[in-house]
């Protein structure tokens, strides 16, 4: 499954039509260009009769090369879609694909191909179509991206403009008609003859309706505010054009400049020794005057850095402190895995996921999470992006289809849990923001209410109840043993609530919610050696039976992500 979706990946990467990736995905992306030309080539050299009575053979090999290796490519490239582009997921968005820009040449210039083999169609009629292939090569191009985005962005003053100049001639074309009318009542019979004669002027009169011009003094005033609006009608968009080129450029140069500066703070996040497991461990956090001293940036380069980004957010760390401490705010960088339009999947084909449903709001807490799933080879949920505000929760909600991701990341846990004998572990943080500070460390939840600490809750998350008491006792006590946290069931926080996540899926696993005091996750120089103590509390009870080979990336000294195996 692994190997499957890394295939996946470098499929992406190798047609995601940038010319700036690695070597390898280039290669691909200048074959693709260069049978472009090659194909385009060999329909206009087709044109020519003793180009073809002396090498039509070897024209239509070519034809049909191009043909087979541009039907692979596509069907490859929708194969992969999904990952170029979010919003081409599941069949829906390969339809979506199939209908936009390049998706629709892509199948125009491909596919007809094959119908002469069972219609009757002429096949020169189909490589007409097959010329609009060369349209594919602004898919590489700078300067169309750069018309594109002019022409879009000032879609609404060339409307505007347009529409008065429409309004303008119409109104000029209606009194034209009442100044020629009596002088010339054959040729202005009507208001439609002269809104035609008007309009005409602005297209060279390729009808010859401009053959009978105003006769009367007034009405050749107004033929010539119609010149002159002829000449704005033209003038006025290639300003706006103009105007919305330059401004692409220089959008496209900050963009460049801010891409920049996100890479440097990313490479901010350099994987350090952690003393307590040896391992290479990517920071929790920069803070923003850490980056400021390391990367020799300003704050200004460092948001927009931040902003350019899909994998970093800025977090303030005073929140993950409890209200009695009154911390002062203090700003700093976090950096996720993502892989998903709401954040990271990951699948290692265990029977245990991890759950961090609220790493978008409360900073590090999809961090630890992920280092627990790391260290115990488990399963990966985490939901990373969206709106903080208004803020709309992935862990209790109403309806899936209220919240931007949430059905896919629903979709996906289905396919990491999907039978009652899996397993949800669901990491939450407490004791922060503006919580109080509890005696106990660690809160055990299994569906029942504030007070409840027994097991006969109505609706327990457990199906299997005696398996949930040992995991909460086996963690409990390494917590005690090892750190002297104090745990509790479900003495602080609900979790009976009917619309809580897990309760939306048919086929229900067990669910241990475990909430941890913020500062266990963030401020606690053994917070990783406590991930790792939970990790291995959690495959004690839960799978035992399988032999998990540790990660070997994790000694690797590398830059944050990027090169993990899964």
């Amino acid at each position: 499954m692994i190997n499957f979706e890394r295939f996946r990946e470098k499929l992406a990467y190798a047609l995601d039509d940038n010319l700036k990736t690695r070597q390898w995905y280039n290669c691909l992306d200048y074959i693709i260009i260069g049978l472009i030309v090659i194909s385009t080539v060999e329909i206009f050299l087709s044109t020519f009769n003793s180009i073809v009575e002396k090498y039509g053979y070897w024209l239509y090999i070519t034809d049909l090369f191009t043909t087979i290796f541009f039907t692979v490519e596509i069907i490859l490239r929708l194969f992969c879609i999904d990952l170029i582009d979010e919003r081409y997921k599941g069949v829906k968005g390969r339809l979506k694909y199939c209908c936009s820009f390049y998706g629709l040449i892509d199948i125009l210039a491909t596919f007809p191909f094959y119908l002469h083999y069972f219609l009757p169609v002429p096949y020169s009629m189909l490589k007409v179509l097959r010329i609009i292939r060369v349209l594919r090569i602004f898919r590489f191009m700078k300067s169309f991206r750069l018309l594109a985005a002019a022409l879009s962005s000032k879609s609404r003053e060339l409307f505007v403009s347009l529409q008065f100049l429409v309004v303008i001639t119409f109104i000029l074309s209606i009194v034209l008609y009442f100044l020629e009318h009596e002088a010339q009542p054959d040729v202005y019979e009507n208001g439609f003859y002269s809104v035609i004669w008007a309009f005409a002027q602005y297209i060279g009169d390729p009808g010859g309706f401009a053959d009978n011009p105003p006769i009367t003094f007034w009405g050749r005033v107004v033929a010539c505010i119609v010149g002159v609006l002829g000449i704005a009608i033209f003038a006025v968009p290639a300003g706006v054009i103009g105007a919305g080129f330059t401004e692409a450029i220089e959008e496209e140069e900050n963009k460049l400049l801010r891409r920049e500066y996100a890479k440097k703070v990313y490479n901010s996040f350099q994987r350090q020794l952690d003393r307590c497991t040896r391992n290479y461990i990517v920071p929790k956090f920069q803070s923003i005057v850490d980056i400021q001293v390391r990367m020799g940036m300003k704050v200004d380069e460092i948001l927009d850095g931040i902003n350019e980004s899909d994998n970093l957010r800025l977090i303030n760390l005073a929140s993950t402190k409890p209200i009695e401490e009154k911390a002062d705010d203090k700003l700093a960088v976090e950096v996720f895995l993502r892989n998903r339009s709401y954040g990271c999947c990951i699948n290692r084909k265990s029977k245990v996921t991890i759950v961090s449903p609220a790493s978008l709001a409360d900073p590090v807490s999809g961090h630890f999470a992920f280092y627990v799933a790391k260290f115990g080879g488990f399963n990966f949920l985490s939901r990373e992006v969206g709106e903080l505000r208004p803020y709309k929760s992935y862990y209790i909600f109403k309806d899936e289809n209220d919240v931007d991701g949430l059905s896919e990341y629903l979709e996906d846990l289905r396919c990491l849990a999907p039978d009652e004998d899996s397993w949800v572990i669901t990491l939450l943080v407490a004791s922060g923001a503006n919580e109080p500070v509890y005696p106990t460390q660690i809160h055990f939840g299994y569906g029942g209410k504030i007070g409840d600490e027994s097991f006969k809750t109505t609706d327990i998350l457990f199906n299997n109840v005696e398996l949930g008491k040992k995991l909460i006792d086996n963690i409990s006590t390494e917590m005690k043993s090892n750190y002297g946290f104090e745990s509790d069931c479900q003495r602080y926080h609900d979790t009976s609530s009917p619309n809580l996540f897990v309760r939306h899926l048919k086929k229900r696993p067990n669910t241990l919610v475990l909430r941890y005091e913020w500062s266990i996750g963030i401020w606690n120089s053994e917070s990783y050696a406590v991930a790792m103590k939970i990790a291995d509390s959690i495959n004690s009870v839960l799978e035992p039976e399988v032999e998990k080979e540790f990660p070997t990336d994790l000694k690797v000294k590398a830059c944050a992500y990027e090169d993990y195996l899964g």
